[in-house]
């Protein structure tokens, strides 16, 4: 069942319907995490995550998604507010919204990755890596331009 929140004159929804795609794929396109995503991986993407939406009427003007078992492990990805909408608190109150969420009580570890938000994300309890040694990757960072 979605979740939804009011912040002002944002709302913030886990409805996967209220998504807009194209919106998602147009600024994941352009992000340097994901440069050239197809749409259609958008569209897996979202369909198998939980995800969260920030809406300023029936404008998409951010998002998060988080992989997860629901149980023991989450993975948060896709974290974004639109240039136009940022300075006024919607990325904290979307990490708010995410760390609060019932299906992510209680696991033993969530991950993320960014190249320049860690003090956002440290508000939230996320730190560097206690033992990095112990994270291993299979990066494939041309994967989308293969796609093509």
């Amino acid at each position: 069942m979605p979740v939804n929140a009011n912040h002002g004159e944002y709302q913030m929804s886990t409805d996967r319907q209220r998504i807009d795609i194209a919106a998602v794929h147009a600024f994941l396109t352009q992000s340097y995490w994901s440069p050239g995503i197809p749409r259609g991986v958008v569209e897996r993407a979202i369909e198998n995550s939980l995800c969260f939406g920030v809406y300023f009427g029936a404008q998409q003007v951010g998002f998060a998604r988080v992989i997860t078992d629901k149980a023991t492990f989450a993975y948060l990805a896709d974290v974004f507010i639109i240039e136009s909408h940022r300075g006024k608190g919607l990325s904290k109150w979307l990490m708010e919204f995410v760390t609060a969420h019932e299906e992510l009580q209680g696991l033993r570890r969530f991950l993320l990755a960014t190249k320049d938000a860690h003090a956002l994300y440290a508000k939230f309890g996320f730190e560097a890596l206690g033992n990095p040694s112990r994270i291993m990757e299979n990066l494939k960072p041309d994967v989308y331009r293969q796609a093509l």
